[in-house]
């Protein structure tokens, strides 16, 4: 059987991607539809309850939650609160690459921060869903409608693991913050311009940036998977314009650090930049020389921008105007 061709990987030159395009065409009712989505899943209080405790680090003791999730089913969730909670504990919210997680990402969570790493619909082994876990097949369920479209809940549950956290740590409630890259970088740009609770946020590589730029180029994954089901239901396209995370992220007020490839396989450097240039509150940006990209030269681009994100969500907030 033939095979298709491997994708090739495209790398644009730095001034060109500095260069905004034209912005995305936006639903006239979009604000109203996440307005919507937020009173009816962001709101309220939200059942939760552990279900194991795992190891503990030096600073922090770490558990498994499962929390209600927005849609209408358990969801996993990570949390990591300091041993000792002091007078000004930060918060923080993270979301995940497409694949879910099976454990927090330890190196992300200061000794001084309480966080909460969300398990999006579907994607966490250990939970019953009627989202399908494999990325390629979660991209696309629901797409039909902008009410049923998985990304919808994925967003919503960044609300609602956030609701979780405050709980449990309340006088984390000046000092929240996310941090998200890829899957979770996209999703989140959608998530946060509606919930005002969040003090500032990280994107990495961020995912769903520009649709109408994205779906021109034969990628990897996810995306690729949704360029080849418009091809076959064209009709579905009006949908994603809903969850464009660059038109999400003109809506953006908080500080916002963006750390955006020149070269990605799996995400358009085009849609990345796309949600950078979108930003209309404080803003920085670091270029990453690759993105999704295996090898020495994947994880030390991976290493960098999690420090630069690391470092971006410590700074006093005079340095952040």
């Amino acid at each position: 059987m033939p095979q298709d061709p491997p994708v090739e990987l495209t790398e644009y030159s730095l001034s060109a991607l500095l260069t905004p395009l034209a912005p995305p065409a936006e639903p006239d009712d979009f604000d109203d539809f996440w307005r919507a989505t937020f009173e009816e899943f962001g709101t309220g209080p939200v059942p939760w309850e552990t279900t194991r405790e795992l190891a503990p680090t030096a600073t922090h003791r770490v558990s498994e939650i499962r929390f209600h999730s927005s849609a209408g089913e358990a969801a996993a969730a990570y949390v990591v609160l300091p041993h000792t909670i002091g007078s000004a504990p930060r918060g923080l919210v993270v979301g995940h690459g497409y694949g879910g997680r099976t454990a927090p990402d330890l190196d992300r969570v200061p000794a001084d921060t309480a966080a909460m790493f969300p398990v999006a619909p579907g994607t966490h082994a250990g939970t019953a869903s009627r989202f399908p876990a494999l990325p390629d097949e979660h991209v696309l369920a629901g797409i039909a409608h902008r009410d049923t479209y998985s990304h919808r809940f994925s967003a919503a549950d960044i609300w609602r693991a956030a609701t979780v956290l405050l709980e449990m740590v309340p006088a984390a409630a000046g000092a929240l913050d996310f941090s998200g890259g890829s899957f979770g970088g996209g999703i989140g740009a959608m998530a946060l311009p509606w919930d005002a609770r969040f003090r500032r946020a990280v994107l990495d590589v961020p995912s769903f940036g520009d649709h109408d730029v994205r779906l021109t180029r034969k990628c990897t994954g996810s995306g690729e998977a949704v360029r080849q089901h418009l091809q076959r239901h064209p009709e579905d396209r009006p949908v994603l314009d809903y969850f464009d995370a660059a038109i999400a992220a003109r809506r953006l007020r908080i500080p916002v650090h963006v750390t955006a490839a020149v070269q990605d396989p799996a995400v358009d450097p085009r849609g990345q930049f796309a949600v950078y240039h979108a930003l209309t509150g404080p803003r920085r940006l670091s270029v990453r020389a690759a993105g999704h990209l295996p090898g020495e030269i994947g994880e030390l681009s991976d290493r960098l921008a999690l420090q630069a994100g690391i470092d971006f969500l410590a700074l006093p907030d005079e340095r952040l105007a």
